[in-house]
C-alpha cells in the first residue's frame, strides 16, 4: 500500500511540474515597449474614449459615473462632475463628431454636447426602452445611433428627441456588443454560447452558433469586414472574408494561459493587438501568425479590457482602478 501511495505521489507531482511548465510563457518579449502607463485619480473601470475634431480634446468614461477629459492629445486628463443626483451609475459609450458629442450609460443615461464637451445636457430616454444604453456613434450633424444591452438599435436625427427603431427584435442579454465603421453589428450572448449579427436594412438579428465547445467571450470587426472572437482559454478565431458563418483555425497566442484574453484592435491591417486579464497584452505584426508579449506592462495593477486605436499613431488601453495606456510610436523600434 505505501509503495503504491509513493508512486501516485510521484505521478502527482511531475503532473504538478508538467502543469507549471506549461503555464510558463514562451512567448517572445516585443523588443520596445511602446505604450505609456497612466494612473488616473479614480477606482473606475474605463469603458470607451473618444476624441473631438480637435486631435488634443478627448473624453474618457467608465464606471462611477467617470468622465474625464484631456486638452493636450491623452498626456492629462480631468477628471469632470456630472450633476445626476444620487444615481449610481456606470457610463458606457462616448462618440464625437466634430464638437458634437454623446455619452450613454446604465441605467438610462443619455448626454449631449454640441461645444465639444465644455457643456453637457442630460436627454431623457423612453421608460419602455427596451434594455439600457449600451453603444452609441455620432454620425452627423444631430444625428446618432443607439444600441442597448438587449440589442435594441435606434437612430436619432434631431439632437435625441426622437428615435427611430432600426431593428424590430431584440437579441436578448449580451455581454458585448461590436459596431462595424459601416453600420454592422456583433453581439455575443451574455453566457457566450452564442453569437448574432446584424447588418442595415435588416429586420432582425441573425443567430450563429459558436465555432467551438468554448464559451465566447468577445467578439467584433476587422479591418477587412471579417469577424474575430475571443473564446475562453485564450483562444482567437477569425471568420472568412464577407462571410461570418466560415472560420479559419484558431489561434492561442499563449497556450495554456490563466488568463483571458479580452479585446482585439487593429493598429494596421497586419498588427493586431489583443488585451487580456493580469495586464496582459499581445501583438502580431503578421495578421496572428506570429505573437510577441509586451512585459514591461505586466506588472500593472488592472486587467486591460479594451484597447482602442483612432489610427496608427493614437492608441489607447483601457483598464481599472484609474488605469489607461497610452501609445506613444515615437519610442518604438524602427
Amino acid at each position: 500500500m505505501n509503495l503504491l501511495f509513493q508512486k501516485l505521489k510521484q505521478i502527482a507531482i511531475a503532473i504538478a511540474i508538467c502543469i507549471f511548465c506549461i503555464s510558463c510563457s514562451s512567448v517572445d518579449s516585443i523588443e520596445v515597449n511602446p505604450w505609456k502607463v497612466l494612473t488616473l485619480p479614480s477606482e473606475a473601470i474605463f469603458a470607451d474614449i473618444a476624441f473631438t475634431d480637435n486631435p488634443d480634446r478627448g473624453w474618457l468614461v467608465g464606471t462611477q459615473a467617470a468622465l474625464f477629459e484631456t486638452n493636450d492629445g491623452g498626456n492629462t486628463w480631468e477628471q469632470k462632475a456630472l450633476d445626476l443626483g444620487e444615481e449610481k451609475v456606470s457610463l458606457t459609450s462616448v462618440s464625437f463628431n466634430g464638437q458634437e458629442g454623446w455619452v450613454v450609460g446604465r441605467p438610462s443615461i443619455l448626454l449631449h454636447t454640441e461645444d465639444g464637451g465644455t457643456n453637457w445636457s442630460r436627454i431623457p430616454l423612453s421608460a419602455k426602452l427596451p434594455g439600457s444604453p449600451y453603444g452609441i456613434i455620432a454620425l452627423g450633424d444631430s444625428t446618432a445611433e443607439m444600441v442597448t444591452n438587449l440589442g435594441a438599435i435606434y437612430k436619432t436625427t434631431n439632437d435625441g428627441k426622437n428615435w427611430k427603431a432600426l431593428v424590430e427584435g431584440s437579441v436578448g442579454v449580451a455581454r458585448t456588443i461590436q459596431r462595424s465603421e459601416d453600420g454592422k453589428y456583433v453581439a455575443v450572448s451574455a453566457r457566450g454560447n452564442f453569437y448574432s449579427t446584424w447588418e442595415p436594412g435588416q429586420s432582425e438579428w441573425t443567430p450563429h452558433q459558436r465555432t467551438s465547445s468554448r464559451r465566447l467571450q468577445n467578439m467584433g470587426f476587422s479591418n477587412s469586414d471579417r469577424l474575430w472572437l475571443l473564446a475562453r482559454g485564450g483562444q482567437i478565431q477569425f471568420s472568412e472574408p464577407e462571410d461570418f458563418d466560415s472560420w479559419q483555425e484558431a489561434i492561442y497566442p499563449e497556450f495554456s494561459t490563466s488568463w483571458g484574453l479580452l479585446d482585439v484592435a487593429y493598429r494596421t491591417s497586419d498588427e493586431i493587438w489583443v488585451s487580456g486579464g493580469s495586464a496582459n497584452l499581445l501583438v502580431s505584426k503578421d495578421g496572428g501568425q506570429t505573437w510577441k508579449k509586451d512585459r514591461e506592462v505586466e506588472k500593472t495593477p488592472s486587467n486591460f479590457n479594451r484597447i482602442v486605436f483612432f489610427n496608427p499613431q493614437q492608441g489607447y488601453v483601457l483598464g481599472e482602478r484609474g488605469t489607461l495606456l497610452k501609445y506613444e510610436p515615437q519610442t518604438e523600434a524602427v
